[in-house]
């Protein structure tokens, strides 16, 4: 049985993780069901397929061998018990997708087996179904979570190409006695790593957020679905220039000032640190496992009362990062794991669940999606809605993914702190014809 080392970023998102913060990624499949009897079916095929791709049968060990350089780190291996019904459940018809998504992206994955679920939601009026798709952010970035997916459904039913290990870093072992020294320099290099990206983006951004971005973590979680005409976010891209994301992250700085003058917060001087991941992966590959993830970190516009100003400022914004590059700027937060030790990240993987919240105030995030169309059994995909982990100490995440001439945001919250969120869903759609009539469209 082979295994492999976790990257650097991997074992950051696999020591963060708490029962309240759980760090797993999610999507939303919603399907037009062909039979009342779809969503069984569909559960089945589900647990057949996944027996035969490699990718899903890795879970994730610790490792505490005081004698090599990998103590405090962790890695991916082969589950000789992998039993794909511990991993896909079917649930008892529903109404209400959203509702039940919310409540299952609240349970943090059981780390003992390979760290994904798959929950089949049959739809109460027969004509529909839904598949709740959880990966831990420690085995996929969102790119390697859809390939994983897409390969259990029906226009990518093939077995994935067994990844080449990584190999273990290569030294000197370590004196057993001298472990003192390795957690005091592991604990030492963390601390430099979060100063240095709390000093940058202290440095180079005004800080002017709301209280309602933050909150003390509930372990609860609201989820919300919105769909957007691609063709309506073209057509303001056309008008005003930029691209299809500088749209969409105008969109939510948009939504985010009616949200808070909705709720009686007030977007007066509101422009929140909004983090947008950027992907270092070479295009058409999500090999190998794990994240290659960096990102830019810009300043939202909500305090803009004027819409076309909004994306204006959204567009100069990301045109800066992208002449700086992905591996520069506030933005560049993730990279920081490279420089820190495995053991500094098992020891200070709670400082760094508390230091997002110094970071960014919003994440905003794209997941790809492939232009085929996807089916489950022949059923068709109508809806994809991506979900974000929630950092410690931040109340609401958006993703958003274009499938089929759509765009889906995903929206989670914490349910405690955000009892509106239909409220900020509603308010992204009609920020759409709020642009679409500013542009005279």
């Amino acid at each position: 049985m082979t295994s492999d080392l976790l990257a650097p970023l991997d074992l950051a998102f696999w020591n963060i993780e708490s029962d309240r913060n759980p760090m797993h990624l999610g999507a939303l499949g919603v399907f037009s069901a062909h039979s009342p009897t779809a969503g069984a079916h569909a559960a089945d095929l589900l647990a057949a397929r996944a027996a035969a791709v490699p990718g899903l049968r890795m879970r994730i060990r610790d490792v505490w061998q005081p004698l090599s350089l990998s103590f405090g780190s962790a890695t991916r291996e082969e589950d000789p018990d992998f039993d794909p019904l511990h991993h896909v459940r079917l649930h008892a018809p529903t109404a209400d997708f959203q509702a039940d998504a919310g409540r299952l992206m609240e349970r943090p994955l059981e780390r003992g087996r390979p760290p994904w679920e798959a929950h089949v939601l049959p739809g109460e009026d027969g004509v529909s179904f839904a598949v709740l798709f959880k990966f831990h952010h420690a085995l996929a970035d969102g790119l390697r979570a859809l390939t994983l997916a897409a390969a259990i459904l029906d226009p990518m039913d093939m077995p994935e190409r067994r990844p080449r290990p990584e190999q273990p870093a290569r030294g000197l072992v370590p004196d057993v006695r001298k472990l003192p020294d390795l957690v005091r320099g592991a604990l030492s290099d963390v601390g430099r790593a979060l100063d240095i990206g709390a000093s940058v983006a202290r440095s180079t951004l005004d800080v002017r957020s709301s209280s309602a971005l933050t909150s003390e973590p509930s372990g609860t979680r609201r989820t919300a679905g919105v769909v957007v005409d691609l063709d309506d976010v073209h057509r303001i891209r056309k008008t005003v220039g930029g691209t299809v994301n500088d749209v969409l992250i105008a969109v939510v700085a948009g939504a985010l000032r009616s949200w808070l003058d909705e709720r009686g917060d007030g977007s007066e001087g509101v422009s929140p640190r909004a983090l947008i991941p950027v992907s270092k992966r070479r295009p058409r590959s999500a090999q190998p496992q794990g994240n290659r993830l960096s990102g830019y970190l810009i300043r939202l516009p909500v305090d803009d009362p004027d819409p076309l100003a909004r994306l204006d400022s959204v567009r100069a914004a990301m045109d800066r990062n992208k002449d700086a590059g992905p591996n520069r700027g506030a933005g560049a937060v993730a990279l920081l794991a490279d420089h820190v030790p495995a053991l500094g990240h098992r020891l200070g993987g709670p400082l760094a669940a508390q230091a997002a919240r110094l970071w960014f105030d919003i994440l905003v995030t794209s997941v790809p999606l492939p232009g085929i169309g996807l089916r489950l059994g022949g059923n068709p995909v109508t809806a994809v809605f991506p979900f974000a982990p929630l950092a410690r100490g931040q109340s609401l995440a958006v993703a958003v993914s274009t499938y089929r001439g759509q765009v889906h945001y995903g929206l989670v919250a914490d349910a405690e702190a955000v009892p509106d969120l239909h409220v900020f869903a509603r308010a992204l759609t009609e920020e759409v014809e709020t642009l679409i009539t500013a542009c005279g469209s």
